[in-house]
């Protein structure tokens, strides 16, 4: 018995490019990334006026590889900066769409992903989804609480990756996911560390600019205080104080690079500054796994490390050597968006799983009048 192939047109949009990927089930078929010149996007007023200019450029890269839009079974594009959602494939609607065109939590270049998806699939007459986007919360309350009475922790993280090499782990040791008890540490340019508890992420630090280890980008988590008396000197406007946080913060701040390859040659050439710097972003992740074990309470099936950098073979051993007493630790290096995309598509065409519904306006401002009241 042969399994009906479904084909399904992934898109990842970043700032200067939009990766596409063909799959027949989990298997690809194309792979391009389409680059697109400061000249070409100035033209356009916004990130969300975009979308006819990529969405041609799409369709030609398409045939050119003799790929018909009607062999399509479904169009999954990557999740923007919506409304605080659980993990899971959602089915792009009118209320999805409305937030990723306004930005509801941000403009960002993802937010294209499921305007193009819609806009492709509606003419094919195929669904379109979203997977796992970065604004997942599937917080625990007490983690929400942090000390701060005017703040409330956030959840902002590599959902997308985090949860697609959980999955895989899973799959390789013939368990599900949603029994299992996981540590899964994100390192890229931005590094998030998640407590995995049956199928949801009940703790992860803020990946953008909040907490948690420095990264080749970001500060991480600083003294406060001497935070405060910073901002307050007046010697640093606030954009320049969010970039030493957020874009030149961590290995840029210290090193002038976010390269990692690069440092790990300074650090060959005998740079003992560099490698300080390197072991330290180490000590902080393996600090941030610790504390994800104490949330965990101990009981940990395996701890994950994904993204760019665990392809270094000396940081992740460095990392292993602090919490390989936790649990074994497992390194799945890079992060295969499109795969991952794919596959959340995929577990949803074959009924392994049923789409879920991205709420209405009026259903998010009654569950936040709710969670507000629940605070009061």
């Amino acid at each position: 018995m042969h399994l009906a192939v479904e084909r399904i047109l992934t898109i990842n949009p970043g700032s200067t490019s939009t990766k596409i990927g063909v799959f027949d089930n989990d298997r690809l078929v194309m792979e391009e990334t389409l680059r697109h010149s400061t000249e070409q996007l100035a033209q356009f007023a916004s990130i969300t006026a975009q979308y006819e200019f990529r969405k041609s450029m799409i369709v030609d890269e398409l045939q050119q590889h003799e790929i018909e839009l009607s062999s399509l079974s479904a169009v999954c594009g990557r999740g923007g900066l919506l409304r605080p959602i659980a993990g899971g494939t959602y089915t792009v609607n009118e209320s999805m769409l409305e937030d990723l065109r306004e930005g509801y939590s941000g403009q960002h270049a993802s937010n294209l992903g499921g305007i193009l998806a819609n806009e492709i699939a509606t003419e094919c007459k195929i669904p379109a989804y979203i997977v796992d986007p970065v604004v997942v919360d599937e917080l625990q309350p007490i983690a929400r609480v942090s000390g701060f009475k005017l703040l409330e922790r956030h959840s902002i993280f590599h959902a997308l990756n985090q949860k697609a090499v959980a999955r895989r782990y899973a799959l390789h040791t013939g368990k599900k996911y949603e029994d299992l008890r996981l540590i899964v540490t994100h390192m890229g340019g931005g590094i998030t560390v998640g407590a995995h508890r049956h199928g949801e992420v009940i703790d992860v630090n803020n990946g953008l600019h909040g907490d948690g280890p420095f990264s080749p980008e970001r500060a991480g988590t600083v003294p406060a205080g001497d935070l405060v008396d910073i901002c307050f000197s007046g010697k640093y406007y606030r954009q320049e104080i969010m970039e030493m946080l957020v874009g030149k913060g961590g290995l840029t701040g210290y090193l002038g690079t976010n390269n990692a390859v690069e440092v790990e040659k300074r650090i060959a050439a005998g740079d003992g500054h560099a490698k300080e710097v390197y072991s330290a972003m180490a000590y902080q992740v393996a600090k941030e796994i610790g504390s994800a074990a104490a949330v965990l309470q101990g009981k940990v099936d395996a701890i994950i490390l994904t993204g760019g950098l665990a392809y270094g073979k000396d940081f992740t051993a460095e990392i292993q050597g602090y919490v390989d007493w936790i649990a074994d630790v497992v390194v799945y290096p890079g992060e295969d968006e499109l795969q991952a995309l794919a596959e959340g598509a995929i577990r949803v065409l074959t009924g392994e799983e049923e789409a879920k519904v991205y709420p209405s306006r009026q259903t998010n401002i009654e569950m936040e009048a709710e969670h507000i009241g629940s605070r009061v």
